[in-house]
């Protein structure tokens, strides 16, 4: 390695499906690995700790008031992250101790907004297990929306890595023009996108991202089986009568900053994949287009961001 490239993984692994501890225990031994593999960064699924809500589409979710709908619910809330209480100490630790950055998939539930709601958040974790950057997604998707709330654009942030400039987004927030340039527009040269599970959501668009904006991107997707749903669950049953035997399949992968693979997508199968990434290519690239440099006309187009973290109450003593 040179100081001009930097060696990335994506941990393609299925959660302890909605325990959290559990969860968090896994993917503190697949910080490790990821750092024994020599990497700086290593990234995790969309909402893999403790798991993606695949039972609304399997159980009937719409159904207002239903009764297993609410002890569902109640059930992914207990098993949620909070963030202020200690619950990513562990992870920030392997970071510190294996002086890797991670980059995180979450259901987090914040005391801030009155603790009862949840959102598909990603946590940045620095190489020093510093917590700096929480990014909420701006829109579920579908039926999603029966289960997380929307976020805002507190997390719309990039990290300094190496020679590079490190930005994230959740699954379908990757489709958002103006979320991705908000990003580029940080400098950002290495995208990491996060997803539940499916290589039909990373064939295409991580080509295309890396393509518009002359980067390396990493799509990296868990993965959950029928077999991984636990008995303790509620309405387990219910739940495993009603799933595919696949419901989360993976779809892992990185293109090169001109929309070559890297890494080909990566299906079924629980792995870390490992690239190394060069600084240079970022720059030959962008000699012919810069979206947010010498291609951009901010006379004619211009982003505006408002990056407040929203708050229900603001309280004066």
């Amino acid at each position: 390695m040179t100081p001009d490239s930097i060696r990335i993984a994506g941990a393609q692994i299925a959660p302890v499906w909605l325990d959290r501890t559990a969860t968090l225990a896994k993917v503190v031994a697949t910080v490790h690995r990821a750092a024994d593999g020599g990497a700086q960064l290593v990234a995790f699924g969309e909402a893999l700790v403790p798991g993606y809500p695949f039972w609304i589409e399997l159980t009937d979710g719409a159904r207002f008031d239903a009764p297993v709908q609410k002890q569902l619910h109640a059930h992914y809330l207990d098993q949620a992250v909070q963030i202020e209480a200690g619950h990513l100490q562990s992870v920030c630790d392997a970071a510190r101790d294996r002086a890797i950055c991670v980059i995180l998939g979450i259901i987090e539930r914040p005391s801030a907004r009155g603790g009862h709601s949840i959102y598909a958040s990603l946590v940045y974790i620095d190489a020093l297990g510093i917590v700096q950057s929480v990014h909420r997604k701006l829109m579920p998707t579908y039926e999603e929306r029966l289960s997380w709330a929307p976020g805002d654009g507190h997390g719309l942030r990039t990290h300094a890595l190496g020679a590079f400039t490190v930005g994230a987004l959740n699954c379908w927030e990757n489709w958002m023009p103006l979320a991705r340039a908000s990003l580029y527009a940080q400098g950002e040269d290495l995208h990491v996108a996060i997803w539940p599970g499916s290589v039909r959501n990373t064939e295409h668009i991580t080509r295309f991202i890396a393509r518009e904006s002359r980067s390396y991107v990493m799509s990296v997707s868990g993965v959950l089986r029928r077999a991984d749903i636990p008995e303790s669950v509620p309405h387990a049953q219910l739940i495993i009568e009603h799933a595919p035997e696949i419901l989360g399949e993976g779809g892992s992968c990185i293109a090169n900053p001109d929309g070559s693979w890297l890494v080909e997508p990566l299906a079924h199968e629980e792995q870390i994949i490992f690239a190394d990434c060069a600084h240079q290519r970022v720059r030959e690239e962008r000699q012919n287009f810069d979206v947010m440099g010498h291609y951009a006309r901010p006379d004619v187009l211009q982003l505006n961001v408002n990056r407040t973290r929203q708050q229900s109450v603001h309280f004066t003593e």
